[in-house]
């Protein structure tokens, strides 16, 4: 029961944005693909072990500050790795779908992807249009610590609606001892 928004695969990892209205059905996802996807994979091109290197990460995403930054950060990394020159030219990815209306059997629009336009057209050139400007250094760096640490990604306030959700303290905590009052 997981919605997938934007999605890239890359040789050693893969990019997924979703939403899902049970948190656990996240873990749940990559378990599946863990267990399904890569057996089949396995025996169809005769090769063995994991596809991607490092472990299942995830990050809580405000996605009214951050949701379409993280679809560009994710449709983008084919670009930044040197692979292509341009998101359109790289097949692995929700691109296609989300700039260009193709159609993608695994894409499900995100309600502020919607909000892009009226008509599809229009939202496709809206959404072309948000890559014409890359993300800055400090957007990347946070978007990939985030996803690093599983701290959510957004300000203070959101912050602090998921502690309260969960009743934990969520964030990178300080080393060493508490300073003295």
């Amino acid at each position: 029961e997981c919605r997938i928004h934007a999605y890239v695969l890359m040789t050693n990892h893969i990019h997924v944005l979703l939403s899902s209205g049970e948190p656990t059905n996240i873990s749940r996802f990559s378990q599946a693909i863990g267990r399904k996807y890569v057996p089949y994979f396995n025996h169809k091109y005769g090769k063995s072990g994991t596809l991607w290197e490092g472990r299942f990460k995830a990050s809580s995403i405000d996605s009214e500050h951050y949701l379409l930054a993280c679809y560009r950060y994710i449709e983008m990394n084919p670009v930044r790795a040197g692979m292509v020159s341009d998101c359109k030219d790289y097949q692995w990815s929700s691109y296609h779908a989300n700039a260009l209306g193709e159609y993608d059997a695994l894409i499900t629009p995100h309600p502020l992807y919607i909000s892009l336009g009226r008509t599809d057209q229009a939202r496709q050139k809206a959404y072309q249009d948000l890559f014409s400007e890359g993300l800055s250094s400090n957007l990347l760096t946070e978007i990939r610590q985030s996803t690093q640490t599983g701290t959510p990604m957004g300000g203070e306030k959101f912050r602090r609606e998921i502690e309260s959700l969960l009743d934990v303290k969520v964030g990178h905590s300080t080393l060493g001892r508490p300073k003295k009052p």
